[in-house]
């Protein structure tokens, strides 16, 4: 049926149109069914919502979910034409069943999800069946292909390493150090990186408070051949195009099912032309690998799917109990790499960051066996680390003279101090990035948590903990209140309890 378009400026997650319910009656089209839109230059899915009086019969109502991408105008004729159930569906209930998938059924699964002919309640249907029956290592194998070959892919006239983390730990900065450490070493490093889900900084939140990071592919390449480096949004990139639509619904149902956060990382290295990869693999209470059997099977089993894949893996098992550095956020973590870069810096940060660094050195030569760890810290305390820091941020477009204080913290703070005299026996993962989270962090740069604590620590009562930023009153007010209520750090002293008589009889 032809029908004229009406751009609603309404969001949605998903491409959806709107019918007028005379319209809709006449082709027998249900709300949730799936219409094809025919214009002169553009043929695109969409999902269908009914009303009686937001359209009227002979219009088609566009979100901006379809408008953004395409650019479908206002008042012109379409041709819409019901879409019969794509083919994938009964794949995804075979797998919910307990079925193997071939190869063929798979990639039929994540084309039909990059090309719009899946629900969001449908792509649901295949996580969930891959949370409860996981996934065989084969199957794993072809997902991961697919998901790479359905995007576009990058090439390089040179080897490529990189460094990927699970996460699950809050203020995970190392890959502002490590980038630089391995590309002042003359390696070919161009790190594509995530914004934040659920967590209050990803990567790519920290480096855009230094520089610009959403670039094309080949920008991306223009940078990288210059530098040596590159610290940007892989989002932008049209890379692995199905893992941003995967986790759109994994986030609401709050599962990270292994053999879909397997496929995500190695589908986006595979595009990116990735031959050495380093995993770093937190482990510990409050993470993604609670001990240390889960993070070698894991390990064992993500190496095996990238040696079939052509990618040569070395997994890092690395402390994951509590925040690696003092930093949590976007502006605050830039600010303690940017100092741990220019020679001072945390402890923990300067030893993880040089360990993984250091594996990638031991991996293209440069450092023999066991050795790496040490000459990836000469590179960091020479200043040539920082100095090729300098150099991707001006790349990127950003102000490679930026100095730590210049960062823009939140301008509002509350000091959270020790209750009694004691040591430091827990900081909770959890807790810490619902602090910082709730308080503004990532949408909000300055917002965050730093910690003046940490595990081990000896505090006197009413030293301080931790302190709150944020530039909203009522948001910092909020994350006050949580870590009241929550007590993220715990401070014990050595007697634990009292028993028995204290008073002379």
């Amino acid at each position: 049926m032809k029908l004229k378009t009406r751009n609603f400026a309404i969001e949605s997650k998903e491409p959806r149109v709107i019918l007028n319910s005379v319209d809709a009656e006449k082709e027998e089209i249900h709300p949730g069914d799936r219409v094809i839109i025919n214009t002169k230059d553009i043929t695109k899915i969409a999902i269908v919502d009914i009303a009686d009086s937001l359209v009227s019969p002979g219009e088609i109502g566009i979100l901006r979910s379809l408008q953004r991408p395409w650019i479908i105008e206002d008042n012109i004729e379409v041709n819409v034409s019901p879409l019969v159930k794509p083919k994938s569906l009964e794949y995804i209930k075979k797998k919910l069943i307990g079925q193997r998938l071939n190869e063929k059924e798979i990639y039929q699964i994540i084309e039909d999800i990059v090309d719009g002919r899946l629900s969001d309640l449908e792509i649901a249907a295949f996580v969930v069946a891959e949370n409860t029956l996981d996934l065989s290592d084969e199957e794993l194998t072809y997902l991961s292909r697919a998901m790479a070959d359905t995007g576009e892919k990058i090439d390089w006239d040179r080897t490529v390493y990189d460094k990927h983390s699970i996460g699950g730990v809050p203020g995970n900065k190392v890959t502002l150090l490590i980038v630089p450490i391995v590309a002042a070493a003359g390696l070919l490093i161009p790190k594509t990186s995530s914004r934040a889900i659920t967590s209050p900084s990803g990567t790519a939140d920290t480096m855009e408070t230094l520089a610009d990071v959403s670039f094309t592919a080949e920008e991306l390449k223009e940078i990288a051949t210059k530098t040596n480096g590159a610290i940007i949004w892989g989002g932008g990139l049209n890379l692995a195009p199905a893992d941003d639509l995967i986790i759109h619904v994994e986030h609401p149902l709050d599962i990270d099912p292994e053999p879909q956060l397997i496929a995500s990382i190695v589908s986006k290295k595979l595009a990116t032309g990735v031959d050495f990869l380093v995993l770093d693999l937190p482990m510990g209470r409050g993470t993604k690998l609670p001990s240390e059997s889960e993070a070698r099977r894991f390990a064992a089993r993500f190496i095996k799917v990238t040696e079939k894949l052509g990618i040569k893996t070395a997994a890092a098992i690395t402390y994951g109990t509590q925040p690696v550095g003092h930093a949590i956020g976007p502006a605050l973590e830039a600010k303690e790499a940017l100092e741990t870069l220019m020679g001072s810096g945390p402890g923990s940060l300067i030893e993880k960051s040089t360990g993984l660094a250091g594996m990638l050195l031991e991996m293209a030569g440069i450092a023999s066996p066991g050795n790496g760890k040490d000459i990836a810290y000469e590179i960091l305390k020479s200043g040539k680390a920082y100095q090729k820091m300098k150099e991707i941020i001006e790349a990127q477009g950003g102000n490679p003279e930026i100095k730590p204080d210049e960062l823009p913290i939140g301008d509002k703070q509350v000091i959270i101090n020790a209750p009694n005299n004691g040591y430091i026996t827990e900081v909770d993962n959890t807790g810490i990035k619902m602090t910082a989270v709730i308080a503004g962090a990532p949408l909000d740069k300055g917002a965050g948590v730093l910690l003046h604590a940490k595990v081990g620590y000896k505090v006197n009562k009413g030293d301080p903990l931790l302190t709150i930023y944020s530039n909203s009153s009522s948001r910092l007010e909020q994350a006050h209140k949580f870590v009241l209520q929550n007590n993220p750090i715990l401070v014990e002293s050595m007697i634990l309890e009292k028993i028995g008589h204290f008073t002379k009889l």
